[in-house]
């Protein structure tokens, strides 16, 4: 059993439920932030959490803060904000940031903390919400080893995987790499499903045989369940979190002087669905989008 510590979370949605869930069934007090899905707030205080009204608070109760929240702004918002965690840091304090976030904003974050004598890691993750609520997560960890020493044993509440992949900020460079492996695919598989169906292939038979060849991949079986059963439980990210992953990633090449001819139409593919107004719904339904675009329906290939 790890050293007990007290903890914080903000971010209780989809995936910070499941994590916050583990940190208490593991025997680490919880403080969480009011959350606007009133559910996963309820479910934690029934089982032993305490509510905080405001970052502040959530700091002023904690040794470790977690945040699991959807963008950078947001975890600007969290640390540099009105009653946020930089008007009652202290020396001590950690904060986790596992958002998929700017790594610049990271970098410049951790300044501020550190005047106040408090450290900083970044430490996104990757799998489902289904594999946070099992405590099965992978954790990709940017930090100094020392501080990785101490939060390896907390972050094993809620992972299988845990990497050390290198100082601050090395957390959110690559997970955004890994962002774009995975979007990238799932672009290709909605217009490659678009196209199976503009030039009459069956969608069945195209499933077979990528299936069951090097074309095959984790995104490819998550996405054609969308297609082919209309069932979208296996990929629950918003395509705005797409593209707002995809933009992350593009600034990080353009500072980097990187010749990148695939990232524009990857982020284009995802900025028409977020456009279109399905921001909100679930990366397979950009399926949906090209298909739409182009006059067919996929769903009857």
């Amino acid at each position: 059993m790890s050293v007990i510590k007290k903890v914080g979370f903000i971010g209780v949605g989809l995936m910070g439920h499941g994590m916050a869930k583990n940190l208490l069934e593991k025997g680490h007090p919880l403080t969480i932030l009011g959350h606007r899905n009133r559910q996963p707030v309820e479910d934690l205080v029934a089982r032993g959490a305490v509510e905080a009204a405001n970052p502040a608070e959530v700091a002023g109760r904690s040794e470790i803060i977690f945040l699991c929240v959807p963008n950078s702004m947001q975890v600007e918002a969290v640390i540099e904000g009105e009653n946020g965690i930089l008007s009652a840091a202290r020396k001590g304090l950690v904060v986790v940031d596992t958002s998929t976030a700017d790594p610049d904003s990271t970098l410049h974050l951790a300044t501020l903390l550190q005047a106040k004598g408090v450290r900083m890691a970044d430490a996104p993750l990757t799998r489902t919400p289904k594999q946070a609520e099992e405590g099965r997560l992978n954790v990709m960890v940017g930090a100094d080893h020392e501080l990785f020493a101490e939060l390896e044993p907390v972050i094993a509440c809620f992972a299988e995987n845990i990497l050390h992949v290198g100082p601050l900020g090395a957390g959110h460079k690559i997970k955004l790499i890994n962002n774009f492996i995975a979007l990238g695919n799932a672009s290709v598989v909605a217009e490659a499903v678009t196209a199976a169906v503009k030039v009459g292939v069956d969608l069945g038979k195209l499933f077979e045989l990528v299936s069951s060849g090097g074309a095959n991949s984790n995104i490819f079986q998550m996405v054609m369940p969308w297609v082919l059963q209309g069932d979208i439980s296996n990929m629950q990210f918003a395509i705005a979190n797409a593209a707002k992953d995809l933009r992350y990633y593009s600034r990080m090449i353009q500072d980097a002087k990187l010749s990148a001819p695939v990232s524009p139409g990857v982020l284009g593919a995802f900025a028409l669905a977020e456009a279109m107004g399905k921001g909100e719904e679930f990366v397979p339904r950009l399926c949906d989008v090209i298909a739409g675009i182009n006059k067919v329906d996929v769903h009857k290939g």
